[in-house]
This record gives C-alpha cells, sequence and structure tokens, in this order.
C-alpha cells in the first residue's frame, strides 16, 4: 500500500477540471445570497443532497442549474481561487482548467466579466501558489456549431490567453464531427485541441474527435477499450487520455473503483492519467482521486509515479516549463 501522504504531495498536473464544477455547496448558497439569486434548496445540507445522479444528464442538470448563482467578476475569481487552493494541496504545480462561457452568456452574463473574473483568479493562484495555470474554453456540444462559433467571435480579445478548446457537457447524440468547421477555426487561430469523447459516446466518437477535429487529446476516452485497433493507435501516437476515475463511478460509467481500468490502460501502453472532473458533485479533488484508486486497484509506486508523469507530458506547456516539472517530479520520488 502506498503512503497517502506520497500520493497527495506527488508533483501532478491536473489536466481535466470544470471550474463551474468546482463549485461546493457552501459557495453556492453563499454566492446565491450575495447575489440574491434564489435556489431550489434551503441550507448546504440539501444542495449536497441532491448530488446524487444516475447517468451524464442528471449531473448536468444540477450542474447548469448550479453555475446561476455565479454572477459577477468577484464570484469568477473566488471559484477558481478556491480550487486551487484545493488544487496546491494535492499537489498540482500546473493546472489547464476548463470553462464554459455559453453556460453564462446563455443567461445574460457577458463573456468579458466570465474572463476577467477567472483570469484574476488565476493570477491571485500562481502568485500564492507558483503553480502555473492554462486556461481551457469549452464548447457545449447540445448547443449547436453556430453557437459555438458566436463563442468563438466573443472570446477573439481573449484568445492569445487561452492555452486551447474544448467540447464538453452531453455526449452522446452529439458526435464531434458536429463541431468540425469551429475546430478548425480555432486550431488556425492557434488553439490547441482537446474533447470530451468515449465518456458515455462509443469508440467511434474518439475515432472522429481524432479524424475530423484532429485533437492534441482525448478527455476521458474510457470506451476506447472497447475497439483494439483504436487502443492500438492511441498508444503508437502517445495520445493523453484525461481519466476521471470518481466521475466515471458517480456517472455509472464503471462499476466502482475496484473495477476501474486505469491500471489496465497503463498496461496496454495508454498515456493514461488522473484527474476530479467535477469534484465537488463527484466527491473527491485530484488527491482524493490518486488515494482512492491507488487503494482500490492497488497500484504500484511505478504506475501512480507514471501517472503523475504522463499528466505532465499530455500537457500544452513548452519543452522549458515541461523540463522543469519533469525535474521537480523525479527530485520528489528520489528524495521519497
Amino acid at each position: 500500500m502506498i503512503d497517502d501522504a506520497f500520493l497527495t504531495a506527488l508533483p501532478k498536473a491536473e489536466l481535466h477540471l470544470h471550474i463551474e464544477g468546482s463549485l461546493e455547496p457552501e459557495m453556492m448558497v453563499a454566492l446565491a445570497r450575495r447575489n440574491s439569486v434564489a435556489i431550489p434548496f434551503k441550507s448546504v445540507e440539501e444542495v449536497r443532497a441532491a448530488y446524487s445522479f444516475t447517468d451524464l444528464q442528471s449531473f448536468l442538470d444540477i450542474y447548469y442549474a448550479g453555475a446561476g448563482v455565479l454572477r459577477t467578476e468577484e464570484d469568477f475569481h473566488d471559484l477558481a481561487l478556491a480550487y486551487f487552493d484545493r488544487a496546491a494541496a494535492d499537489g498540482v504545480v500546473h493546472a489547464e482548467i476548463f470553462f464554459d462561457p455559453q453556460t453564462h452568456t446563455h443567461r445574460g452574463i457577458p463573456f468579458d466579466v466570465v474572463a476577467s473574473g477567472l483570469f484574476a483568479g488565476i493570477a491571485a493562484a500562481e502568485a500564492k501558489h507558483g503553480m502555473t495555470v492554462g486556461l481551457i474554453m469549452s464548447y457545449l456540444r447540445h448547443l449547436d456549431e453556430d453557437d459555438a462559433f458566436a463563442t468563438l467571435a466573443q472570446a477573439e480579445p481573449w484568445l492569445d490567453r487561452f492555452v486551447g478548446v474544448g467540447l464538453d457537457s452531453s455526449e452522446v447524440g452529439h458526435p464531434p464531427s458536429k463541431f468540425a468547421r469551429v475546430f478548425a477555426a480555432s486550431r488556425e487561430r492557434g488553439l490547441k485541441l482537446c474533447a470530451h469523447a468515449g465518456e458515455e459516446g462509443p469508440p467511434a466518437y474518439v475515432h472522429e474527435a481524432l479524424d475530423v477535429l484532429h485533437v492534441d487529446r482525448i478527455d476521458h476516452g474510457n470506451r476506447s477499450l472497447e475497439d483494439h485497433a483504436l487502443v492500438a493507435r492511441l498508444a503508437r501516437a502517445g495520445m493523453t487520455l484525461t481519466v476521471c476515475p470518481s466521475s466515471n463511478v458517480a456517472l455509472r460509467n464503471v462499476a466502482s473503483l475496484d473495477v476501474h481500468p486505469i491500471d489496465r490502460m497503463l498496461d496496454l501502453g495508454l498515456r493514461a492519467t488522473i484527474h476530479s472532473d467535477d469534484p465537488s458533485y463527484f466527491g473527491g479533488y485530484i488527491g482524493e482521486n490518486f488515494r482512492a484508486v491507488a487503494a482500490a486497484r492497488n497500484l504500484s509506486r511505478e504506475q501512480v509515479v507514471t501517472l503523475a508523469r504522463n499528466s505532465f507530458l499530455g500537457s500544452f506547456i513548452d519543452d522549458a516549463a515541461l523540463a522543469g516539472h519533469l525535474d521537480r517530479l523525479d527530485a520528489f520520488v528520489k528524495a521519497h
């Protein structure tokens, strides 16, 4: 059994985190009061009790409702900094976080309010914790591609500050190919590309993310394991999969952590990584994901170090920054 303190302090990168999904019940209630927003809960305990899901859509319903309390730059700053404080305590030294602008612009919150607040939170985190941070703008796949193009247009003044774009929300029935043109336009603007694929959707969606969107990284990707040729292709290409164990179980895509395929992915040569997805809803930030899956799957020290190393290798940082993070990881492992 690997010591929990080692797993927690192990330097790591978080590559799959939806900042709106880090909205803790306490903050939801506090922001509702601060902004005079009515929510269908009388207490923190009622909010927490509502965090029970049967599938991706049942989660998304409360996720979008909860985001309604976010109104001001201060709200987005506070949300971001609260996440970074928890991430730093879990050994995160680099983070690339998602945000969903359409979730906010569709309810009348200006794009600039969201971006300004998040970048203020990022600046505070970088100063406070010394971590490096990238922000990824995600398109909502249940909306149409024209809406995504409108979002890209709104983002134009900020594009040089984003590291990439992503694709999230309801997967089934919304294949990656639906967004081929806007992803091409995003690539032309110098942005890295990633997409949720193979979470609830079939392996064919992973193929589309690779062949139609030409992504640099696959978010989730669990169902790739159903297609042996796809597994071989992903391994050969060194394509990173940002796997979220607690999320997989909470959304019933995996029966339990005891049968989670994370170690099988490593055995197959896949560049698998561990992340927290929407931690306030799924019961654990990245450290808890590492500790829980390591215990459930009896992972070796070598395997967890590989998972941490893969998180840096799969990031969108430049070679110099990558080398620095890998040196830090190696020094930590040698010292412990």
